[in-house]
């Protein structure tokens, strides 16, 4: 039996039909393309205008040296 795929927050931006903003949509997925497939799901028609992945702020007992690599080598694209 496999694990299930690791659930991210994404914050999305968008802009629905009628032209309105719609700012700080959260949404769990497993990557990108699914939860802006999930919102364009949610407000048909809409025009995501920002979607940026939501990391956890790092706890003491998380520093382990695969965390600690992961956050020295995220790049400002990463948080695009």
């Amino acid at each position: 039996m496999t694990a299930p795929s690791q659930m991210i927050k994404f914050a999305l931006r968008i802009r629905t039909r009628s032209g309105l903003p719609v700012d700080n949509l959260v949404i769990h997925a497993r990557d990108r393309s699914e939860a802006e497939r999930r919102i364009t799901q949610m407000y048909l028609h809409c025009e995501i205008l920002e979607c940026k992945e939501i990391h956890p702020p790092v706890r003491e007992d998380d520093m382990n040296f695969e965390n600690i690599i992961s956050i020295i080598s995220r790049t400002p694209d990463d948080e695009v």
